[in-house]
């Protein structure tokens, strides 16, 4: 079975999260998405970069959903939410890229 990267799953954990949110109108079923989307990419990069680069690309996760809502005030949430799920996954490409692992 073909896996999906961990680049594509943690910027569509970000992005789905709060599409759930806002279209549900339940903020904590959103965040039920990103949750998951976050512990399935964590996993991911845990088995191709290893236990720190998991930790930091964590991180990185949890520091863009935080940031997307100040930015939001500036830019909108929808260009917030694309910004910061595609600077994650700028960054977990950059981490894994180098992975041996099929």
């Amino acid at each position: 079975m073909a896996r999906i990267p961990a680049t594509a799953v943690a910027a569509s954990g970000l992005i789905g999260g709060y599409g759930v949110a806002r279209w549900t109108e339940k903020r904590p079923l959103g965040g039920v998405a990103l949750a998951a989307a976050g512990s399935l990419a964590a996993y991911e990069w845990n088995r191709q970069a290893g236990p720190r680069a998991a930790a930091g690309l964590t991180v990185a996760y949890v520091a863009a959903f935080a940031g997307s809502h100040p930015l939001a005030k500036k830019v909108g949430a929808w260009p917030a939410v694309f910004a910061v799920a595609g600077g994650v996954a700028a960054a977990s490409w950059a981490v894994t890229r180098r992975s041996t692992n099929p």
